[in-house]
């Protein structure tokens, strides 16, 4: 699930003081424009090629742009989809209302917001209460902000909002647009990327504070987990593929070169030294229902759906590790709800590592007893009126897993596997 936050309000004032310059930029906050803009420009080795507009709105006002953004960005149809989906992976409880509780984190986060459409860098006049945002919070938020009005003037953001079914390749996306911004930031606030190793506790310290910031946060705080990490995942996960990609390619921007999965982003080797790339999987319509949704989860999100169950942080990361690709379908039957969910891997041992580990998973989910699943290729649960099974398969010489969860009394052939079509991206 991928989904634009303001900025995070991490406070450094006990690490490092800003510096002020006098006011030489027109507008609301001259001198913090001013004082942020060359310091954004050297940390990103890129100029304004027009300079940046910032418009100062009230909170009310910035909430209630950013809602009809939100709206705008996910269509009420695709957000239903997407919450059913997650439900049927057990990734989010039944009770939450999806965007009802994306709204309220969004209105707990409001402190800016760069349009790329109007090309405005709009930052609230006040906080919570009315009381007016504090300076380290201004200069953060202008300084993140800033980034992004820079970013848009090399590659058009409107581009990746306007991506459609393709989750993975969008988060990875914002994972380089948010992650940079976040990392130059912190780059721009502590003097220089070199910082973060003369930093007690270095990157790993910056890290938490952010997790501790954002904990602090009472809706947040709230979340379930995989709406907390899939938020949380563009800032860090991000910052941590621009640390690599500016430490293997200096001097050169990361909107050159766009990572189309989240396999890339955590593992930037696969995107920065080698030439390994996701599989599109196109999935033919399903069979004895109703298409309702469809996406993919990627690696990310494969992660977080065995972590959920598992609570091992190490084995759901080892498993998902050798993803190669991953489409599912929502499927409306006569009984109810289904989910069809293939996953292609690198090789047999990561298909066979993933099923085991999915097994397990499931026995956690259900409650039931090692190894109720059965031996051999094809794994059965029934449990809770449902019927999940985790099959062994090859598709077009890859090896791959089915994972089918079918209400009772419904066919578990959801997929015509002969169909299916898998091309690499280029």
């Amino acid at each position: 699930m991928s989904r634009h936050l303001v900025p995070l309000a991490v406070s450094l004032a006990t690490i490092v003081a800003c510096t002020s310059k006098p006011p030489t930029h027109p507008g609301p906050y001259g001198k913090e424009v001013a004082a942020a803009i060359p310091l954004v420009e050297k940390a990103t080795g890129l100029t304004f090629k027009t300079p940046p507009k910032l418009e100062v709105r009230t909170r009310a006002e910035l909430k209630a742009f950013l809602e009809a953004k939100f709206d705008e960005e996910q269509p009420a149809l695709e957000m239903a989809g997407q919450e059913q989906a997650y439900r049927l992976f057990g990734l989010l409880p039944d009770t939450l209302d999806l965007r009802s509780f994306l709204l309220k984190l969004l209105a707990e986060q409001v402190i800016g917001y760069y349009d790329p459409a109007t090309k405005v860098l709009y930052v609230v006049q006040d906080g919570a209460g009315g009381a007016a945002p504090s300076p380290d919070v201004l200069n953060i938020t202008i300084t993140h902000e800033l980034v992004h009005a820079l970013q848009d003037q090399y590659l058009p953001l409107d581009s990746i909002a306007k991506l459609r079914t393709d989750n993975d390749r969008t988060m990875a996306a914002q994972a380089v647009v948010e992650g940079g911004a976040t990392y130059e930031q912190l780059s721009v606030m502590l003097g220089g990327s070199n910082m973060f190793a003369r930093l007690p506790g270095g990157w790993d310290r910056v890290r938490q504070m952010i997790r501790d910031n954002m904990a602090t946060m009472p809706v947040f705080a709230t979340a379930p987990m995989f709406i907390q990490e899939t938020l949380l995942f563009p800032y860090l996960s991000g910052a941590e593929f621009t640390r690599a990609f500016k430490e293997k390619r200096p001097g050169i921007s990361t909107l050159t070169a766009l990572p189309t999965s989240t396999e890339q982003v955590m593992h930037p080797g696969k995107l920065l030294d080698s030439t390994e790339a996701p599989i599109v999987i196109t999935l033919p319509r399903p069979m004895g229902g109703t298409l309702v949704y469809e996406n993919g989860l990627g690696e990310f999100e494969t992660r977080l759906l065995l972590h959920q169950q598992l609570k091992n942080v190490a084995a759901a990361s080892r498993a998902a590790t050798g993803w190669g690709g991953d489409r599912y379908q929502v499927i409306r039957t006569a009984n109810g709800a289904a989910l069809s969910w293939l996953s292609v891997w690198d090789s047999p041992f990561d298909a066979a590592e993933f099923r085991f580990v999915m097994s397990e998973a499931m026995e956690k989910r259900f409650g039931l007893h090692a190894g109720a699943g059965g031996t051999g290729t094809v794994l059965r649960y029934a449990a809770r009126g449902r019927s999940v099974v985790i099959r062994a398969v090859t598709v077009q010489g890859r090896p791959a897993v089915l994972y089918t969860d079918a209400p009772d009394g419904s066919s578990a052939q959801l997929l015509d596997l002969s169909r299916v079509k898998l091309t690499s991206v280029q």
